[in-house]
């Protein structure tokens, strides 16, 4: 059993079987799946970082590993998965077997690259999308924690404000003394164009007539960009202000001061025998639109506070008219919500959009209604759109709950000065001949990579062998189920069987880095596991 923690302490990799059957049909005869758990950024007591890129197979990309056959005389490497032989190049020609780089080291199967050359050009960006269709009682409570977690970000952070109600407003942040707001129409879709259009991104300057507009390469003025980093986000502790006595104010007072303290509830009046108009779906479209322009490819999170049903626009999940019940969960299993599937629909396609865009959802719904708040404010419609992200849910009776203040700190709880939230990460998976994977469970988006270790049977997201992560944390796990494809058993009982994983992400600190693991386990023969 020891071997085992020690296994999993040195890779991050919990297995069911730390063996493998020898054949297919053995395998089959097997309860309990060839599978493993993969913790990608689990802290590993002895994990070395080097500040140099990976060595790569020339044949199959994999990473150079304990497990390699190395030659140093010659200054050649056999790859364990392919056999193909791959010369070290010139900046390698000291090693020896005295002399062996960390890759080589027998102690690091895993290890991680940093590259000085693949920093972030953009610090973490969480924008927060706060309901005002609630109660007076309950926006002072939202404005108190929304203020408290501010605080705690880390000073390179950037930060977006966005309301909604009856209408969406994105807020300027970047102006000290006039506050600026920009107004979407709730009931309708917006599109990224009529974003760009109604903000002035593109400051008189014609469209791009082909390609995906993100950046002043597409076509927007780096002032329009700039500024509008002061409307997505406005940077806290950095960038100063200067207040009319000529001192300088943080951007992080000024956001609480002029912006948030002084939101008011919506002013839209609401008849007796209807809801809140309250424009969920489209206030999320809004701020994944925003930060697809402002900041493409880098981390972000949209962090939305939501206090009920979304009753305008597209996904709404009920009318306005109180005469008509929202739908249950009952409801949902005889397949007789009305809005259900139309609202499914657009947040898939919401869903892709962050996920292309490298992106995070989080919602934190607070509902007064004790009974079915998940349903009423409307997560089962959210959920696919958070779950592909790699987002958050928090449920509570209230935004002054201390369910909700304690989650939302424990969010921005920091050991060091970062966060330990990484974003935009890639992983992808290779391994021996006789093996293949028929899938992954968790917190991911299939990126569609196929190949011939794909299996033709599929478990969870299959079909690939690399996965999109957009967001994750330290204690974020994947669930991998391999297939074994050998029909005869092996000749050589006992020998190793070789898997690799890779891990390119985005690190808190801005950093970009790749962290590979390389595991074997044995071959056995017949059923016995």
């Amino acid at each position: 059993m020891t071997e085992f923690l020690d296994l999993e302490t040195q890779d991050a990799i919990r297995m069911p079987w730390n063996v493998l059957p020898g054949t297919k049909s053995d395998a089959a005869q097997s309860a309990v799946p060839i599978s493993a758990v993969y913790t990608p950024l689990k802290p590993l007591p002895y994990l070395p970082i080097v500040p140099y890129p990976p060595l790569r197979c020339r044949t199959c990309r994999s990473v150079l590993s304990p497990f390699a056959v190395v030659d140093f005389s010659t200054k050649v490497w056999i790859c364990p998965f392919c056999l193909h032989r791959n010369h070290f190049p010139p900046h390698y020609h000291s090693i020896s077997d005295q002399h062996v780089p960390a890759e080589l080291h027998q102690a690091y199967t895993t290890i991680e690259y940093e590259s000085p050359s693949e920093k972030s050009v953009v610090p973490p960006v969480y924008m927060f999308v706060l309901d005002t269709s609630v109660i007076e009682e309950e926006l002072g409570f939202l404005k108190s924690a929304v203020s408290r977690a501010v605080g705690l970000l880390p000073e390179n952070s950037l930060v977006g404000l966005i309301t909604f109600g009856t209408y969406v407003c994105v807020h300027e942040l970047g102006f000290g003394h006039i506050p600026r707001v920009y107004v979407f129409k709730g009931s309708k879709e917006v599109s990224k164009d009529q974003v760009l259009e109604q903000m002035g991104f593109l400051n008189r300057r014609p469209k791009p007539s082909v390609g995906v507009i993100a950046g002043v390469r597409d076509g927007l003025s780096q002032e329009s960009i700039s500024r509008r980093r002061g409307d997505a986000v406005a940077v806290i502790g950095i960038e100063e202000l200067p207040d009319s006595r000529g001192q300088a104010t943080t951007a992080e007072g000024s956001y609480k001061n002029t912006v948030l303290e002084e939101l008011q509830k919506d002013p839209w009046p609401v008849a007796h025998d209807q809801r809140a108009s309250r424009c969920t779906g489209t206030a999320i479209s809004v701020a994944a639109h925003l930060l697809g322009v402002c900041v493409p490819g880098s981390g972000a999170r949209i962090m939305a506070f939501v206090g009920g049903p979304s009753t305008e626009g597209p996904g709404s999940i009920v009318s306005k008219n109180l005469s008509e019940p929202i739908r249950s969960h009952k409801d949902l299993d005889k397949d007789s919500a009305p809005y259900y599937h139309k609202a499914v629909k657009f947040y898939e396609g919401l869903s892709k959009q962050l996920i292309h865009q490298g992106h995070v959802l989080d919602i934190f719904a607070c509902a007064l209604d004790q009974m079915f708040r998940a349903v009423k404010v409307g997560v089962a419609e959210l959920k696919v759109a958070v779950e592909r992200s790699g987002g958050l849910v928090v449920l509570a009776e209230s935004f002054g709950h201390s369910v909700f203040k304690d989650s939302l700190k424990l969010i921005f709880q920091s050991g060091g000065n970062d966060l330990g939230l990484s974003s935009n990460g890639i992983f992808e998976v290779t391994c021996s001949k006789d093996i293949k994977i028929q899938g992954i469970i968790g917190p991911c988006a299939s990126l569609e990579k196929k190949g011939p270790l794909c299996s033709e049977t599929v478990i969870g997201q299959g079909n690939t062998t690399a996965w999109k992560m957009c967001g994750l944390d330290k204690s974020t796990s994947l669930c991998l189920i391999f297939e074994v494809t050998r029909k005869d058993t092996p000749d050589a009982l006992g020998q190793l069987e070789n898997n690799q994983f890779y891990f390119h992400y985005q690190h808190s600190s801005g950093q970009m880095r790749l962290r590979a693991t390389t595991f074997s386990r044995r071959w056995v023969a017949g059923p016995g596991i």
